[in-house]
């Protein structure tokens, strides 16, 4: 099994998740975030006064895969959040050891 942690754009999110979706996916976290990468924020003007905001909000969707699903998921939400534009996001896969439905006890896949 695989984690698979995405950072998107905001707006991006009813497409992501459409696509995981779509390939039987069937849980997923979503968390507001907020940070930076290459693109280091960027300056706002409100009433006149320039802001410098450091942190982008992002959304940060978490999946826990079969690792037969990961690549064809980490294909979707590329397709799903690319804009071709900086700040995009990242996708991270984590190994994941051990998964345990807490109302059933089932562990593993079947936990999923």
């Amino acid at each position: 099994m695989k984690k698979i942690e995405a950072i998107i754009k905001p707006h991006k999110l009813d497409e992501v998740k459409e696509k995981l979706t779509q390939l039987g996916i069937t849980g997923m976290t979503v968390t507001e975030v907020k940070g930076f990468g290459r693109q280091r924020g960027h300056k706002e003007i409100y009433r006149g006064t320039e802001y410098h905001i450091d942190f982008i909000p992002k959304l940060k969707v978490e999946a826990v895969l079969d690792d037969a699903n990961v690549e064809k998921a980490v294909n979707a939400i590329v397709e799903a959040a690319r804009t071709g534009s900086i700040g995009d996001g990242k996708i991270f896969i984590l190994p994941v050891e051990e998964a345990v439905r807490i109302r059933t006890g089932e562990r593993g896949s079947e936990a999923l």
